[in-house]
Formats: structure tokens, sequence, C-alpha cells
């Protein structure tokens, strides 16, 4: 996706990946900015890990509470922290500084992907864990709907309830199962990355009957088993790759000022996750 992206504005970068492990998130953050990467991306685990390993926040990764970009800032004559990709010499003083572009994405992926405004929605969250979290602050701050936590552990969605509630959210929180129908399933677990894995919801205490739409943010397997089932239930679907694209979109521009070639990316991904 940035690979092509990046060929497309005619940039000498490379987007590349690497493996890192959560003990060793902060020499490798530190190991990029010694040797002046533009930025980064960051994945699970590490999103939650980074906000306390950045020299400093933009407003949405403080609000959502997780890291999934970074971009490498060095400071002009004037004083002005700038992007490290505007300065033609390498600077010696550079900084870390995080963001968030994965609630942004998944609000435009939804609105694109299914057709669906938030206002007034019915919603069930599968998930409070990171990207639960953040999906459920984005959900319940920006809109006026009404939203389900569902986790596997209860305390885990009461707290993230309460928290909603501290921050006086327009929205009404409700931990547990919807007893009607909802316009929206929103699947945030990572149950569905293996064929064998359970539907992420318990099926005694709700059916895919009462969904008008289904979202997984998984995107490889492109079809989940949640999904295959809430196909058969009649419900509209889509997977994460649109989340994945929008969010990738935003990095990019953070990184490079320019407007992302988004059909580019969106080409490129499809072709690398449906074959």
């Amino acid at each position: 996706m940035h690979n092509a992206a990046l060929a497309a504005l005619k940039l000498n970068w490379r987007y590349l990946a690497f493996d890192v492990p959560p003990d060793d998130l902060c020499p490798a953050i530190n190991g990029a900015k010694a040797m002046r990467f533009i930025g980064l991306n960051l994945t699970v685990p590490h999103k939650l890990l980074a906000l306390d390993l950045v020299d400093t926040l933009d407003d949405s990764a403080r609000r959502w509470g997780a890291v999934n970009t970074i971009r490498f800032e060095a400071k002009d004559t004037a004083g002005h922290w700038r992007p490290l990709a505007e300065f033609p010499d390498p600077p010696t003083e550079i900084r870390a500084h995080g963001f968030n572009t994965d609630a942004d994405a998944l609000v435009r992926s939804l609105r694109e992907e299914l057709g669906l405004e938030l206002n007034g929605k019915k919603v069930l969250m599968l998930g409070a864990g990171g990207a639960g979290r953040a999906a459920a602050l984005k959900l319940a701050l920006d809109h006026d709907l009404e939203l389900f936590l569902v986790n596997r552990t209860i305390p885990k969605s009461q707290a993230l309830a309460d928290e909603l509630r501290n921050l006086k959210a327009p929205s009404r929180v409700t931990v547990g199962y919807p007893a009607g129908p909802v316009e929206l399933v929103l699947n945030a677990t990572s149950l569905g990355l293996q064929p064998a894995d359970p539907l992420p919801f318990d099926a005694a205490q709700f059916s895919l009957n009462r969904a008008a739409a289904v979202y997984d943010m998984i995107y490889r397997p492109a079809e989940t088993p949640l999904l295959k089932a809430a196909k058969t239930a009649g419900c509209r679907t889509a997977n994460g790759l649109g989340m994945l694209l929008y969010q990738g979109a935003k990095a990019l521009e953070i990184w490079t000022g320019q407007p992302a070639p988004v059909e580019i990316m969106r080409r490129a991904l499809e072709q690398n996750v449906y074959g």
C-alpha cells in the first residue's frame, strides 16, 4: 500500500516491516529516530505502549489513548518543530510525535463501505481492548448513539463504560447485549484470525438476525467466520480493509504533507489481500 503510494508520489522512500517484541519497542523507536527514519506505523500490542515512549502526543493520540503513527520531527532555525521529511540535511535534535489515525479511518470506512451514518443508531461493540477502546471512544464521543459493550472479561467493558460516562459522552452506553435489533455489530476482537476460531459473541444471548450490518476489523482472512455467518443471516458486511486503507492514507499525509493517492493504495491492498 505505502510503497505503491510512494512510487506514485515519486518519493525516494521505502516502507519496510519489522517484527519488534514489546520489550524492545523503546529501543526500536529510538533506533529509528537515530537512523533518521521519516516515521513509523505501530500495530498491536505497541499502540498502547507507545503512549509513554514518544516525546509528544497529537490530540488524536491523546484523545483515543493509542498511537499507531509516529512522525519524526526536528527544529528549524526559528525553533519550530517540522517533519523530518522537510530537512535536506539530517539534524541532530529529533523528537517522536505520536498520532492516531485509526479512529477516523473506522468511521470513514463504515460510511463508505456500509453507507452507515452513526447518529441515532444502536451499535454492539465486541471487544474492549486497544482497538475496541479507541473505536468505542470515537463512536461514543463524536456521535449520539446507543452503544452496547461486550468483552470476554466484564470488568474491562465496565471500566470502558465508566470512562465514557466520566467523559460525558453524548451516547448512551450499556454493558452487555442489546435486547432488540441493532444497526451495526462491530468486531474489535482477534477472534476470526484463524479459520477455526469461534464467533466473537455468545449465540445464546445475541443472534445476527437482529443486526442490519456487521463490520469486522480483521481484514485477513478477507472473510472471517463472523462475516460468513453475517452474510448467511442477510446482513450487510465489510471487513477491516477500508479501515486499514484510510488509516494508512492519513499516516502517509502526516509524513509527506501531500494528499495520499487513495485509489492506488486501495488497488495495492486488494491485490495483496485478495490475490
